[in-house]
């Protein structure tokens, strides 16, 4: 299971579509598709997505693996 972060690649806004979409394995474009429908309903979809780009940190590149 992956950390949950936000890459410093492939991000359009903040990241946080993509830092999911690799979580859950499957691809950014598709995540984004999701959250764009999912606005469509009511619900506090955009606030939801302001939080996670405030609380993921950001990928660190600097770290070496292990």
């Amino acid at each position: 299971m992956s950390r949950l972060a936000r890459p410093t690649d492939g991000r359009m806004i903040g990241g946080v579509c993509a830092a999911l979409a690799r979580r859950f394995g499957t691809s950014a474009t598709t995540m984004r598709v999701i959250f764009l429908l999912s606005c469509l309903l009511p619900g506090p979809q955009f606030l939801l997505y302001i939080a996670l780009w405030i609380l993921l940190p950001a990928e660190d590149k600097t770290r070496t693996a292990w």
